[in-house]
């Protein structure tokens, strides 16, 4: 019977794992796969760029082939990827530079390309084509997945030389069970939302209706390249921490190692640890660290009063920056942008949120200037849009949660006004592999809602400001209309009929002067 039992038995590859469980990378609905597809794209791009400190072009088609049947092409102006990565980064589970650094990037894992070459496959049993031009050579070939061994496979591999100014990648490739529409939830406004994020970026979306959408950026300064930092000792576990103790330290002792692999840990620190733990040897190899040594050495590090972590490993957007895409982009009556100080959350990952708000004049409108909606919260993350999983995230229940009948918006969900809420984190903790909504983390929720009120505040005196002076006008209209009937009263009961004009526009100039 036991036979029976475990005669089926076998290991499983990470991309059999996805293959099976689409849903969870962004893959659960037609309108949001294809979305999902563009978003991946266009975020390796950009991540591309900006480590390479290019200012990043990519252009984006979309077009028709059938039913529920589109085939996208994404190119950008980037480095391009050499030929002997090109296959791991787009066609390998788990595969990329990101997933072990300590540093703010919009993708964290090193699964969404992958995961869209393995959704052409399942969907179409097509492979995507590929072009990358990558210093003077430009390699072109078609990838698919060998789903059992987590493995790239490679067709129709051509090389060919191109000029060293002549550098980027193309990915094409041809979807099934997807679906394109004119929402909120599409490519067209997903490719909007990341114009506002990234205003040195030139982005331009060719629709399946022939139409073309170009926005240009509205600053040509390539943003502060974020620092890859070491991790912060409140941010770690014991089974973190003996990870980083493995294979390099056969010949350091642990104080050094402590000092070497984390920020903020000094030989001051390292003293203050001693006494706290006294039963850890602090000159044994770090790699004979035991379990239980680590449980009371993580503990001795709450203990510990530690100066906050680095924050070169984050870059925001800036005010001035998301002001400038707000203001193209949505042409708004006012603008509003608030940047919180850096702070950190789990102990030691330093964030930042930053807050615009957007009232009046096109915000919400469609293209006729007819109102379209409400209120618009859009959520970013290092910036990238966060177009689904809207009721499940810690922005979307933040907002929620605040009286905005205290900033003068009676109902938001019916205000000419757009919310943009951008967290940027070496981690953002997202709820899920999808990277659509984040978790409600105490530190992070209550930083999102201080910087919200404190843009809802500036909205409140605009609009004070607004009733106020419409007040004022509609009380001197008032007085006003009765100034000619009091002048011709009292120029007949002192008998100076002939000065009627002259009280008049006296009595006009006292009105004007009152309510200036």
């Amino acid at each position: 019977m036991d036979h029976d039992i475990f005669g089926e038995f076998r290991e499983y590859s990470v991309a059999e794992f996805f293959k099976k469980n689409r849903q969870m990378l962004g893959f659960s609905g037609k309108v949001r796969s294809l979305t999902t597809i563009v978003h991946e794209y266009a975020t390796n791009s950009l991540d591309a760029c900006d480590e390479a400190r290019i200012l990043p072009e990519i252009e984006v088609w979309v077009a028709e082939e059938g039913e529920e049947r589109y085939r996208v092409k994404v190119r950008d102006n980037g480095p391009g990827i050499p030929e002997k990565l090109l296959a791991s980064a787009l066609a390998t589970m788990l595969s990329g530079t990101k997933f072990n650094r300590y540093v703010q990037q919009r993708g964290q894992q090193g699964i969404g390309a992958t995961g869209c070459t393995m959704y052409a496959l399942i969907t179409t049993g097509q492979p995507v084509k590929v072009v990358s031009k990558h210093k003077g050579t430009a390699i072109k070939c078609s990838l698919g997945i060998d789903f059992k061994q987590n493995r790239p496979i490679v067709s129709d591999l051509i090389k060919e030389d191109c000029s060293p100014d002549d550098h980027g990648l193309e990915v094409e490739g041809t979807f099934a069970d997807v679906k394109y529409e004119k929402s909120g939830y599409g490519v067209g406004e997903y490719l909007k939302r990341t114009a506002i994020a990234n205003p040195h970026a030139t982005i331009i979306f060719n629709s399946p209706e022939g139409e073309r959408f170009t926005y240009p950026r509205s600053i040509d300064a390539i943003p502060r390249k974020a620092r890859e930092v070491q991790p912060h000792p409140l941010g770690i576990g014991p089974n973190d921490l003996l990870d980083l103790t493995k294979g390099k330290y056969e010949s350091t002792k642990l104080s050094s190692f402590l000092q070497n692999e984390f920020t903020r840990v000094s030989l001051n620190k390292v003293k203050e640890l001693q006494e706290l733990v006294p039963e850890v040897d602090f000159n044994m190899k770090p790699s004979e660290l035991t379990w239980e040594q680590a449980e009371k050495l993580v503990a001795a590090f709450k203990k510990v009063k530690w100066i906050a972590p680095e924050t070169d490993s984050v870059v925001p957007i800036s005010t001035s920056q998301i002001e400038k895409s707000l203001r193209n982009i949505l042409n708004p009556e006012i603008v509003y942008v608030t940047e919180r100080p850096p702070k950190i959350y789990r102990g030691g990952i330093p964030f930042v949120v930053e807050v615009g708000i957007a009232y009046g004049g096109d915000v919400n409108k469609d293209k006729e200037g007819k109102p379209a909606s409400g209120g618009v919260v859009m959520r970013f993350a290092n910036r990238a849009p966060l177009l689904f999983d809207a009721g499940g995230c810690a922005i979307t229940q933040t907002v929620k949660d605040i009286d905005w009948k205290r900033y003068e918006l009676r109902n938001f969900d019916d205000e000419p006004v757009a919310l943009l809420v951008h967290v940027v984190s070496v981690h953002v903790p997202y709820t899920s592999a999808g990277k659509q909504s984040i978790s409600a983390e105490d530190d992070l929720v209550d930083e999102i809602r201080n910087a919200v009120m404190e843009a809802g505040r500036q909205v409140q005196r605009h609009l004070s400001g607004k009733r106020k002076e419409k007040e004022k006008v509609s009380k001197k209209a008032a007085i006003l209309r009765y100034v000619n009937q009091i002048s011709g009263d009292l120029s007949e009961l002192a008998d100076e009929v002939k000065k009627k004009e002259k009280l008049r526009a006296n009595l006009e100039k006292m009105v004007q002067e009152r309510f200036e």
